[in-house]
Order: C-alpha cells, then structure tokens, then sequence
C-alpha cells in the first residue's frame, strides 16, 4: 500500500515499522515481551527497540532514541515513565511518526497530575497529528499475513479470521480473545484501547466496519464516553455487518434518590442497552454466548427470516434443540409433499420423514446429503440445524464431507451439533473436515441453537424499520416555553400541577378534566363544572407523595364530599396557600404509565408500563430512546410482560392502544423539544376501549 493511500489508523492496524520505546532486556518486562510477540508472531515490517543502553535487545539491534534511525517509523510503542511521555510524543512528531501506542500508566486514572500529563501529550500529538492509541492499553494485533503485527504484550496467538475484536478492559478482552482461540475462531483485528483520550472505540469500530475481511465485529465496554458520536458510528456500521456487544455493570438495578418513578425504573446501565437497540447491535448478557455466536457468524450467511429445518439422527437433543429454536423465536413449518417424497425415496425405512428429519443413528453421507439438499431447495426454510452424534458404525467422515459441500454453497446458514468422543483419533479427523470447512460445531444443542438464534435476531434487527417520528403542529410552544422558563427562574425543581396539565394539553395529550381552585367555594364550582364524580388533590410544592399523606380524595360524588375532603386536607397539612386541584375522576380503565427520564450526553428515554401504587413492586416497564417513533411505540405496547391484558383478557375489553402510542410519541415530542424536561411521571394513565387520559402527572426541570 503507498504512503498516499494510508489512513491515520492504518499506521496504527498496519504499521510497516515500529519502535519500541522503552524496550527492556528483562524478560518480563513490557517492552521485551512486545518485542518477543512481534517476533514470535512473525512481523513482517521493521522492529526498531529504542533504549539508550543496549546494543541489542532479543538480537535485533538496539537505538539510543528514535532520531539515529535513518528510515520511516509508522507506529510507535511508548513503554516509559508517565513524566516522559509528553516530550517523547514531541519527538515522535518531529521524527514524522503518525501513530503511538501509549502502553504507559499514569494519567488520568491516577488523578489531577496524570490528567495534566495526559492533556501535555495530547496538544503535543495534535500539533503534529499523531494519533494516541491508549494510554494505560494493551494495543493492538493485526493477524493479517501481510503484517503480523502482533502490539500487544498479551499471550494468545490467533489465527487469521473474520472476527474482529474492540474491548475496554485488556483483562477481558485478553479473555474473548483466548475464547475464540480455543473455538478454532480466526481473529482479524484486536484492540483494547485503555484511556481512550484519542483513538475511541468509536474510531476502531468505524475502522472495522470499513475493512473487507471483518465479517462480524465483538464489542465490550463498560460506558460509554460519547453516546452520540457512538450511536452515529454503530448506525452506520450495523447496516454493514453484525456488531456482537457486550455490556457490563447490569447488576446494579437502580438509580440513587430518583424521586419519580421513571428514574428509579431506569437502572443506570439501561441506557447502553437501548443505544445497542436502536442502532441493531446484537446484545449478549453472557460472554460464553457472545464467543459462540461469533462462530456463527465467522462463516454463516445471515437467514432472511425465521423458519428453521433440522436434521438429526439421534431424538433427545433434536427435542432440546427445538425448544431453545423456539425460545430464541425461530419455528419449525412442516415440509413440503415434494420435499417428503424426495426424503422417502433417500432415506432409510426407519427414518421420521417431517422437521426434524430423522436419518436415525445409521444414517451415513448421502442420507444427511438427500436431507441438506431438500432444506437447501425448500423456500420454507431459512436455516438449517444439524445435530450429527458420530456412530461408530458409521462412516461419519463421509457425513461431516457432504455437511461441507452443502455449507460452502453459502446459501443458507448451518449450525451443527456435534457430539463426539474427541479422544477417539477417527472422530478428530471428522472434526477436522468440519471446521476446515466452516461449519460452526458445538457440543450442547442448547448452545448451538442459541447461535442460530443469534444469527436470526441479527437479521431482523437489519430488516427492521423503526420509522421515523412524527411531527405534531401546530403546538404553542412559546406557552411551553414561558412555563418552564418561569419555574427556573423560580429554582423549582418540579412544577406545579396546573402548569403540568397545560403543557400537556398544550401537546395535544389528553387530560381528564380539571381545575386549580384555592378554596372550597371555587373546588365546588369547578366540580359542577367538570361533572361529579370528582377528584380532590392537595396541590403545594411541600407535598411530594400526596396519596401516601392523605392528600388524594377520590370519587366524591357531591358538593357535601368535596367540602369534607377539602377541610380534612387543610386541618391535615395546615400549610399557608394551600391550593386543590379539582379533577374528573374515571374509575374502570387499565392503569398504565408513562415516564421520562435523562442520561448525561444522550438525551431523554421514554418509558411506558403498567401503572398505579404497584409500578414500583412489579417494575413491568419499558424503555426506548428519543425520538421515539411509531413503530417503536407499538414496539413498547407489546413488550411489556402484561402486553396481553392490553389486549383484554377473560371478557374485558381491550385498551385504546393507538391513543396510548400517540401519547408516547407526543411525549418523545415534548422532551426534544424541552431538554429541560429531566423527568416526567404520568401515573396513572386511565386507558378505556376508545380513548385514554392522563390523570396523574409530574415534570421536574432544570439546566
């Protein structure tokens, strides 16, 4: 490749040349072993180790400092003393060096002082335009023949793949990377990136989404600096190729001393889960799974939709397969009369002719052949599920040889499991076909349906259209505006109930009717007005929890209800100026609610569930980033645990859903038009068969 067609991250995944600053003669030292992996690995470029007192280090010859070496350095490794590096990334930039893995600690996870020397370097490569790879990182390897370029001080060496790996923690990456190795998984690329003060994972998954040979990339992070400039990376690259992620930290349920509802629902780790949703990220929860499905998706094609054939010659684990294919949402249609007559004529007498197919245990090569092929030509089927236990008293080479033939056609996706004696040497060489020939093997049928699985859940999150949102006009939002303008100038942290309802109405969201009265003569009028029965709330920015103090009064059918709730709020809280917000009150619907709350850097999430006292003890709620479109509200309707009841249940009826979906979509509205909207409860939201109303809401404010 010329110099003119290199990228700044070329010099970094591809470098021609690298010095190693810092490079030591200790054999445990970081910089020998990168020397020793670039050798052992068989770099292909220059290796220049820097260090003004060695002649030599591992037989390679040694220089005092980067300026005694007459050719170009691509990639530079700094391996000194955090104090150093500052002046050395000035040197590596008089020296026209444009990449530095920084493998160093120091800086700014050790505090004010390594954050100053951190910024010190960092103007320094920005004045030569370098780019930082770190610091307090492992680097990077390259498996690529053309380099070999093995930066990293790590221990496993993988082969050439399609499978490239971008992790936070070296320690865990260190791990995926171990785990594929032990897989048979080739590797392309590996990056664990430490600090991250300038090359992002951002950077490296962009990176990857444009390299060829990356077939699926692994991603572990544990938060995210940028949630925007990553969410606009990974929408980018997912339409290219799968991105496989994992997130850690989902053990903590909560977030601390929210007062809404929404913000307590939304545990801090749900907001990386739903960037990874709504830019298609495939999502893992447990890394062995994470690793497994890579092995999918290193050499399968991904399946257009979800019908699955299976073929098996053995009963139990094609049983256990299919309930797995079925939880992972896949399904088995029958097969065709055509298909059924073709496998009467191939199979053996004793075979099940459906899906499963049964070659039964002495079924050899051509039986899973006739099988393979009438999945192949069935456009029923999107997948094929092989279970292969090896016989003894079969020719199970024969078999693994026509699984290969069938699975290099590239047609359809096939996942196998594999369940052999390894220690037998005749059942290693069937192994051997079967990975050489890129059939993804697995010992558990739970564990190869799972990837199966994983393989159709990424082809439907690609196929998926979330819309776009709508656009509600005309809306005063100058009278919003005024409002909330007014409550931070007051410092409220949380408006009051009349400026709530209007900003809501304001927004086209229904509302049960209601008045703000100051005493009892108004809050019998208004009931007059709005039409008994009626609901009574102490209304005081004293008062948080009005129900849990005696300061909700509901179903008052008369003026004499009203006039004893209202006296028995005043003698209650004895609070000067107390006002009452008057309100129709609507027994009989489902309660649900609506919420919002705020994630530093990405914005507002929207959540919708179930409602009233027990939204907290049943936490039956779901979340979706703003904008949220159409599609994505009735997404929300659907994927709550009670979905079902909103559709009624046992001779109920069933809610107004398109009113509820239109209320979330004009509160996604709402909070992108007013940043300063940092929570929102509507709790309950009254839903009826043909229409819905907020009776209950809350907006806290702020900068």
């Amino acid at each position: 490749m010329s110099q003119t067609n290199y990228t700044d991250l070329d010099y970094l995944f591809k470098p021609r040349s690298i010095a190693i600053i810092g490079a030591s003669q200790k054999d445990l030292s970081i910089g020998n072993v990168i020397i020793k992996n670039l050798v052992h690995y068989g770099y292909t470029g220059k290796i220049y180790p820097i260090n003004p007192k060695m002649d030599e280090i591992r037989g390679i010859k040694a220089y005092p400092n980067i300026f005694e070496i007459e050719g170009d350095i691509d990639l530079a490794h700094v391996i000194i003393p955090a104090p150093a590096v500052p002046q050395t990334i000035e040197d590596c930039g008089k020296k026209g060096i444009k990449a530095v893995i920084i493998n160093s600690a120091g800086f700014s996870e050790m505090g004010e002082e390594g954050r100053a020397l951190q910024e010190a370097f960092l103007a320094n490569a920005r004045k030569y335009g370098i780019r930082i790879f770190g610091p307090n990182c492992q680097g990077i390897i390259n498996t690529d023949p053309k380099f070999r370029a093995y930066c990293d001080f790590t221990f496993t060496f993988p082969k050439p793949g399609g499978i490239s790996v971008v992790a936070l923690s070296g320690g865990v990456g260190a791990f995926i990377m171990q785990s594929l190795f032990d897989l048979n998984i080739g590797m392309r690329y590996y990056a664990s990136n430490g600090n991250a003060c300038d090359v992002s994972i951002p950077d490296v998954i962009r990176y990857y989404g444009n390299d060829d040979q990356t077939k699926a990339i692994i991603l572990y992070t544990e938060g995210l600096s940028d949630p925007l400039e990553f969410m606009e990376v990974a929408r980018e690259v997912t339409k290219k190729k799968p991105i496989l992620a994992m997130k850690a930290g989902r053990t903590e349920a909560g977030a601390k001393a929210a007062a809404s509802h929404t913000g307590a629902l939304a545990g801090v780790d749900i907001s990386t889960e739903l960037i990874f949703e709504k830019t298609g990220i495939l999502a893992f929860n447990n890394e062995e799974e994470l690793c497994q499905a890579a092995m999918a998706f290193s050499t399968q094609p991904i399946p257009m939709g979800n019908r699955v054939g299976v073929i098996t010659n053995t009963g139990g684990p094609a049983v256990i397969a299919t309930d797995e294919l079925v939880n992972s949402g896949l399904q088995l249609p029958p097969l065709s009369e055509k298909a059924k007559e073709i496998l009467r004529q191939t199979q053996l007498p004793e075979a099940t002719i459906g899906n499963p197919i049964d070659v039964v245990a002495t079924g050899g090569g051509p039986h899973y052949r006739s099988a393979l092929d009438v999945l192949m030509d069935d456009e029923n089927i999107d997948s094929i599920f092989v279970n292969f236990v090896t016989a003894p008293f079969t020719d199970t080479d024969a078999v693994a040889k026509n699984i290969v033939e069938v699975n290099q056609l590239g047609k359809k996706p096939i996942v196998c499991n594999f369940m052999t004696n390894m220690s037998m040497e005749r059942f290693q060489e069937t192994a051997r076909i079967l990975n050489e020939g890129g059939v993804p093997c697995y010992s558990f049928p739970t564990t190869a349906a799972k990837a199966l699985g994983a393989l159709y859940r990424y082809g439907q999150l690609r196929q998926r259209n979330i819309g776009t949102p709508k656009q509600y006009d005309p809306i005063d939002r100058t009278k919003v505006a005024a409002i909330i303008d007014a409550g931070l100038k007051e410092n409220l942290d949380y408006l009051p109930a009349g400026s709530v309802y209007t900003i809501f109405e304001t927004y086209g969201i229904p509302v049960a009717g209601w008045r703000i009265v100051k005493n009892v003569e108004d809050a019998c009028k208004a009931a007059r007005v709005i039409g008994f029965p009626v609901v009574v709330k102490a209304e005081s920015a004293e008062i948080v929890h009005k129900s849990d103090k005696g300061g909700v009064s509901i179903n008052l059918k008369n003026e004499d209800d009203v006039i004893r709730a209202i006296e028995k709020m005043q003698h209650a809280f004895g609070i000067s100026g107390l006002k009452f917000l008057v309100q129709k009150f609507m027994p009989g619907g489902k309660e649900l609610i609506a919420g919002v709350s705020t994630k530093k850097g990405l914005g507002h999430m929207v959540m919708f569930g179930m409602g009233g006292i027990y939204v907290e003890v049943l936490k039956d709620v779901v979340f979706k980033l703003t904008p949220v479109t159409d599609v994505e509200s009735r997404e929300m309707l659907s994927a709550i645990k009670s979905a079902k009841i909103l559709d009624g249940v046992r001779g109920e009826k069933g809610i107004d859903k398109d009113g509820v979906a239109d209320i979330l979509q004009r509160v996604s509205a709402m909070v992108t038009d007013f940043p300063a909207i940092l929570e929102m409860d509507m709790n309950p939201i009254m839903a009826f068969e043909n229409n819905v109303f907020v009776v209950d809401g809350r907006i806290k404010i702020g900068n």
